[in-house]
């Protein structure tokens, strides 16, 4: 018990910590750093309360994939440079209000639902909850996922896809003065309009733009 209660604290600090730095660091790679840190800590403290499941999604998904994607994306990025345009150019600083103006709405969501969940008198006991030996926390918890809350789940997915769209038109900027091509006019011209056959005069050459 006194093990259990040291690792708790230790990773619950590790965690509160980490989670701090990750939005008070000035360098961009090492607030990804802390932020992998953190998604360990609560991984392991997942695992410590018996949700091997969620402790390790966030060791598989979050460390494995979302975290290093994050640290490849920044590292490609110049997001430094990014970040002073946005701020100094008012055309490409106009998103600001409206990203502030959402994350106040998100939090007030947060909050109410934080204030729900504690005053609520009629919660479910432990000891009157149905729990089937035969089954592990895994499949009780798709069990549970895809059938109950299957329309949570699904707006869940809408709103990781919105975000991900919005992190591109944030990060997409258009280069002037570079070459493109057409791919459709490439694929689609024919003999007639990609080869010219011109009699030219000794010793005079010929005009292309003729």
């Amino acid at each position: 018990m006194l093990a259990h209660t040291f690792f708790f604290y230790f990773f619950s600090i590790i965690s509160v910590g980490s989670a701090l730095m990750v939005i008070a660091s000035r360098n961009t790679v090492h607030a990804v750093f802390f932020l992998i840190l953190d998604f360990i800590s609560v991984g392991c403290l997942f695992i410590m309360i018996g949700a091997e499941f969620l402790g390790m999604i966030m060791l598989i998904v979050y460390v494995g994939a979302v975290a290093v994607l994050f640290l490849f994306v920044v590292m490609m990025l110049n997001v430094a440079e990014q970040k002073q345009s946005w701020f100094r150019d008012r055309e490409k600083s106009a998103h600001i209000p409206v990203g502030l103006i959402v994350s106040i709405i998100i939090l007030a969501e947060v909050l109410v639902v934080v204030g729900g969940w504690k005053y609520k008198p009629n919660f479910i006991k432990t000891d009157a909850l149905i729990i089937d030996g035969n089954l592990t926390n895994t499949h009780m918890l798709g069990n549970v996922l895809y059938t109950q809350y299957i329309h949570l789940f699904q707006v869940a997915g809408v709103i990781l896809l919105l975000a991900m769209i919005g992190a591109i038109v944030l990060t997409y900027t258009r280069r002037e003065g570079v070459k493109t091509q057409s791919y459709f006019t490439q694929i689609s011209r024919e003999r007639k309009t990609s080869i010219k056959l011109a009699e030219a005069d000794f010793n005079k050459g010929v005009k292309i733009d003729d």
